[in-house]
């Protein structure tokens, strides 16, 4: 593929006045040699995100192009952005990330050098304030991070079945067209099934980090994780595969506790058992939160809001699968019934 010198950035944003001139910083801290143009897809902020983003560009000399998104969805927003980006690489960001100044330039080195069409860092979850940080904790486990993957610690680049903030050749996009605006969540995910269905490889840069601020509240991890389960039985469906089999664990441990919460009211062995996975569930947490806040060198007043995270991880993606399947269910449901009865004769 040819060499990469104009990179479009492409940022989905609402309500985001609290993280968008940092990263309008990052962007314009970037090494990357060549030109750089900034789209912003905003769905009616109604904060001052927008003021924010143009007094920080206009500061920092960055060109931003701002786009409408009345449908507020993300899905929308980016492909707004990709229908009008110019460069010969898509990189795609999110308010909340968190640059490096070599970001742009070591994603554009790893796509010219590994042919991809998607290339992406590993995503590294930060925090300020106490519950951001316990949040980020979790997340980098894997007993919790739906970012965590276990080639971290690799030296070189591997390719891997998707990844989150994609950065993409303009092919990705010719061969499989734009993101499924169907999918309020997973729309990431189910475009880089079609990169790879299409021929296209994805790579992940395992030395490059890229950070990530997390949700700052329980109420905001489940408003995150709910949805991701949510829409993960429609990609499912659509590609007949599962992508990545620990997906398949929280639903899992939820049926498992339904199972045996209902049969406890009759059976004392159940109770047993349900006392027994609880018991292994909690040490589980524990240790994993425990093991996260000692690596990250951490205030150990996080371990608490640390531990009390996974629940809410699981359940609640849990929860969003199963209601997820029980809405295709419904689905399919009514569109049996919508046939025509083929036996009936028709009347002239």
């Amino acid at each position: 593929m040819n060499s990469i010198k104009r990179v479009s950035i492409i940022i989905p944003m609402f309500n985001e006045e609290r993280n968008i001139a940092r990263l309008i910083e990052d962007i314009a801290a970037q090494d990357f040699p060549g030109e750089v143009e900034v789209l912003v897809a905003d769905g009616g902020s109604a904060d001052r995100s927008r003021q924010v983003l143009e007094t920080t560009a206009e500061r920092s000399g960055v060109a931003v192009t701002l786009i409408e998104n009345p449908k507020r969805l993300v899905a929308h927003g980016l492909n707004a952005c990709v229908l009008q980006a110019n460069g010969d690489f898509i990189v795609r960001l999110d308010c909340r990330s968190r640059l490096p100044s070599d970001y742009l330039r070591r994603l554009a080195s790893c796509a010219e050098e590994t042919d991809a069409w998607n290339v992406g860092a590993v995503v590294e979850p930060i925090g300020r304030t106490k519950m951001e940080r316990a949040v980020a904790c979790a997340m980098d486990t894997p007993f919790g991070g739906i970012h965590w993957t276990r080639h971290s610690r690799r030296h070189k680049p591997v390719e891997v079945q998707t990844l989150y903030l994609g950065a993409y050749r303009p092919i990705a996009f010719e061969k499989v067209g734009l993101y499924d605006a169907s999918l309020v969540d997973n729309h990431d995910e189910d475009f880089n099934v079609r990169v790879r269905k299409a021929g296209g490889r994805i790579m992940l840069d395992p030395t490059l980090r890229i950070r990530y601020i997390p949700a700052a509240s329980f109420r905001g991890v489940v408003a995150r994780y709910f949805p991701y389960g949510f829409y993960k039985p429609a990609v499912m469906r659509k590609h007949g595969q599962t992508v990545g089999a620990r997906s398949l664990a929280p639903p899992a441990f939820l049926a498992s506790l339904a199972a045996l919460v209902a049969s406890s009211l009759l059976l004392r062995r159940a109770r047993y058992l349900l006392a027994a996975e609880v018991g292994i569930y909690t040490t589980a947490a524990v240790a994993f939160a425990a093991a996260s806040v000692l690596r990250r060198r951490e205030s150990w007043r996080v371990l608490p809001r640390a531990v009390a995270v996974f629940p809410m991880f699981h359940l609640s993606y849990g929860i969003g699968m199963v209601a997820g399947w029980l809405r295709l269910r419904r689905a399919d449901d009514a569109a049996e019934t919508s046939k025509p009865d083929e036996a009936s004769p028709s009347r002239a």
